[in-house]
């Protein structure tokens, strides 16, 4: 969108020093980082920067939710022209006022809320801004319609289409462009992404969510929701993502080595839903950047037994206008080799199982 040449980097798309080496002359990166490479950061000086939350999450590798808190805060040193924060996070609003910027710089907010001045927000299903324009103080540019987000439109999605909305417009990028940007958005698989509908229950692939507080963006999402979900914890609470979301779970298929932190808040919080724990089977442990660590061997298909397991536990307990979401709220490592290798373990479970109920069908 605007014309400009950008590309995603870091920890998602392409090595930073990839993009570097490409002969196409970029205008923009856009930068996601870790808070491992935060933690490592020293010199970042980004346009604009933004943390789009916080919730607990490694504190098995930072040590501490506060060191945690204090890596994920290093996106917003030396930043230019836009700290970009979460208006409904305190923390990250607080991370702003305590980073070292550049003169200049300016602090902007991003609700899913109707926003105050020097905010962007949600105003009647659109999309608003009410800190890139001279009229602030008492008007909005619209920029997108919540439809422009597509099929589905959770609030976590919104709140990003909100920050990503603000940063580009810290770079000058005017509003239509914005829209076009917006509408042309695919939402990498993995997130919230549907697979199958058949004989009315809906299929969803949410693999992405590895911590509780993306499983609880998810969940909220659907109503009478078959959840498969664990993996590593990375010593997590689930009290909150369990007390929460039990009104929203018919059921929970548990996978993963890991299932004690998970079963134990279902059995506090929503100790009448049916808990299922699939067997894990001959897997091994397996690391990857997700956790800061280097890869380890393992038979790459290691969890498709696993997850074709929990997908047919799923099945028998699934009745027309349910959702099964896989979202683990856990790391992968356990049995998968990332994210993304268990989201296509659950996709090819689900395929074979749509297939298999097609050929029974047809008998």
């Amino acid at each position: 969108a605007a014309g400009l040449k950008a590309i995603a980097v870091g920890n998602v798309g392409t090595p930073i020093l990839d993009a570097l080496r490409d002969p196409v002359a970029y205008d923009v990166f856009a930068v996601e980082l870790s808070s491992f490479q935060l933690h490592w950061a020293q010199s970042l000086s980004p346009v604009a920067s933004v943390c789009l939350n916080v919730a607990e999450d490694h504190v098995d590798w930072h040590g501490s939710y506060n060191s945690y808190l204090a890596d994920k805060a290093k996106v917003y040193e030396r930043t230019q022209k836009a700290c970009i924060y979460n208006a409904e996070q305190i923390e990250t609003e607080r991370m702003v006022e305590d980073a070292d910027v550049l003169e200049g710089c300016r602090a902007v907010g991003f609700t899913t809320l109707t926003p105050a001045i020097s905010m962007l927000g949600v105003v009647e299903g659109l999309l608003v801004d009410r800190a890139f324009i001279e009229e602030r103080k008492d008007s909005a540019a619209e920029l997108a319609s919540l439809a422009d987000l597509g099929q589905f439109a959770p609030r976590h999605m919104v709140a990003n289409a909100l920050a990503a909305a603000a940063l580009v417009r810290a770079y000058g990028v005017d509003s239509k462009a914005v829209r076009q940007g917006i509408q042309d958005y695919v939402p990498g698989n993995h997130r919230i992404q549907p697979v199958a509908r058949e004989h009315g229950v809906l299929w969803v692939n949410d693999s992405k969510a590895t911590n509780p507080h993306a499983a609880a963006a998810s969940l909220a999402t659907f109503d009478n929701v078959i959840w498969i979900a664990g993996g590593l914890s990375k010593g997590v609470s689930y009290d909150d993502l369990v007390r929460d979301n039990a009104a929203r779970l018919k059921a929970v298929v548990l996978i993963g080595t890991d299932t004690a932190p998970l079963a134990d808040a279902l059995e506090r919080h929503a100790p009448d839903v049916p808990v299922i724990q699939t067997p894990a089977g001959d897997t091994e442990n397996m690391q990857t950047a997700e956790t800061g660590g280097a890869k380890t061997g393992s038979s790459p298909d290691s969890g498709a037994a696993v997850m074709s397991r929990a997908v047919a536990s799923a099945a028998q307990l699934a009745v027309s206008g349910d959702t099964v979401l896989m979202a683990p709220a856990a790391a992968s490592m356990d049995q998968f080799s990332s994210y993304a290798h268990r989201g296509e373990a659950f996709i090819e479970a689900v395929r074979e199982l749509v297939e298999g109920q097609a050929k029974t069908g047809e008998e």
